[in-house]
């Protein structure tokens, strides 16, 4: 798998500033804009192409909090996917299924407002989570693959959050 911290030239960290991160991604995009290599040979060509493709996978996996982790668990030798990843707590689970069934009770009433209000608790809960990562994977090294495995539920629940709020979206736009 190819870094796209190193990609991007930026370090491998998961508390990324995604405001000056776009930036980088479109200056390297400029700089590497098949125009400028019009007159090169083709196989020159071929290359940047190849690399201004590396660079827009590298942003697309940066700019998610979910890739990113993926991203970041990956080049520290763990392995991820919803697959590979230990089952949420049952805890978690209740907590979930609670907000779900309010989320399903306030989309049959159509009241939008309480949709809302669902999904800014579950965004809250997913900032919150992300919060949780970024510190993890501040306070241990790539090499220390315990601490970062310990980690990996924060990625499965931040997964779940995603869902939701892709649902939270979807009902969203279903009613305006």
């Amino acid at each position: 798998m190819n870094d796209p911290f190193e990609m991007l030239g930026v370090e491998r960290r998961f508390d990324l500033d995604l405001k000056v991160l776009e930036k980088t991604h479109r200056e390297l995009s400029r700089a590497l804009h098949p125009d400028k290599f019009a007159q090169a040979g083709a196989s020159e060509r071929r290359a940047v192409l190849e690399k201004a493709a590396s660079v827009n996978e590298a942003w697309r996996m940066v700019r998610d909090p979910i890739t990113r982790a993926e991203a970041l668990f990956r080049l520290s030798s763990v392995e991820v996917g919803e697959d590979k990843e230990p089952k949420a707590t049952p805890a978690f689970l209740m907590e979930v299924m609670d907000e779900r069934e309010a989320l399903s009770e306030a989309r049959a009433a159509k009241d939008l407002t309480k949709v809302r209000a669902v999904g800014a608790t579950m965004a809250k809960r997913a900032r919150e989570t992300e919060a949780k990562l970024a510190a993890g994977f501040a306070s241990s090294s790539s090499s220390d693959g315990d601490a970062i495995r310990k980690l990996v539920p924060l990625l499965g629940e931040l997964r779940f959050y995603k869902r939701f709020l892709d649902e939270v979206s979807a009902i969203e736009e279903e009613n305006d």
